[in-house]
């Protein structure tokens, strides 16, 4: 079997760029519809709703102390483009409500179609060798230096984060929150599996 071609630079560029997008896409229409989701991102968006301070600089903000983690787990150029990616998302995220609005949006339609974008925007941000760093990064890092099954620490985070939730939001976004986090892990359970994508940066 050949080798597989590695991704060019300015795909790598584009896949960024597209990725958080789409992820920013994603969190307005959780934010309109007063919705939750996991890991950095879920943090922030509860910031937002417990204090009133916008998503985008607490975004970045949170994400900072994992770099160092980042560096040490994963190495320079994945801190890089995990870096350029938490800072796309948060310009973007900042400005993708001014450049859209609604008159009306059904909560049910924001969890679902919200979750799926999200999940197709951090499905291409993987296949560039890139994350939204935060959380992910902590939970390698917990694995990889006490043995913690990184799946299990982030489903308790995440569980963590929409347990905290209640305090803020209604029960009915809760739910549709749990649904958005099986849309947005559905699409990576689907998608993001070894042989079925061979590209490399």
């Amino acid at each position: 079997m050949p080798s597989p071609a590695p991704h060019r630079p300015y795909e790598d560029v584009l896949a960024l760029v597209v990725g958080t997008a789409l992820i920013a896409l994603g969190l307005a229409l959780y934010t309109e519809a007063t919705l939750l989701t996991g890991s950095t991102a879920g943090l922030a968006l509860l910031v937002q709703y417990a204090g009133g301070l916008p998503f985008a600089p607490v975004f970045f903000a949170l994400n900072l102390p994992f770099y160092v983690l980042a560096l040490m787990q994963m190495g320079w150029r994945f801190t890089l483009r995990t870096f350029c990616a938490v800072a796309l998302v948060s310009v973007l995220a900042g400005q993708t409500g001014g450049w859209i609005g609604f008159s009306h949006l059904q909560p049910l339609y924001a969890a679902l179609i919200g979750g799926t974008v999200i999940g197709v925007g951090l499905l291409i941000l993987f296949r560039h060798r890139a994350s939204l760093g935060g959380v992910n990064i902590l939970v390698l890092f917990l694995q990889e230096r006490f043995g913690l099954r990184a799946g299990y620490v982030q489903l308790a985070i995440d569980a963590a984060i929409l347990a905290a939730g209640f305090l803020f939001l209604p029960a009915d976004r809760i739910a549709l929150s749990l649904l958005g986090a099986v849309a947005i892990n559905l699409v990576l359970a689907l998608n993001h599996r070894p042989g079925r994508y061979v590209g490399v940066s």
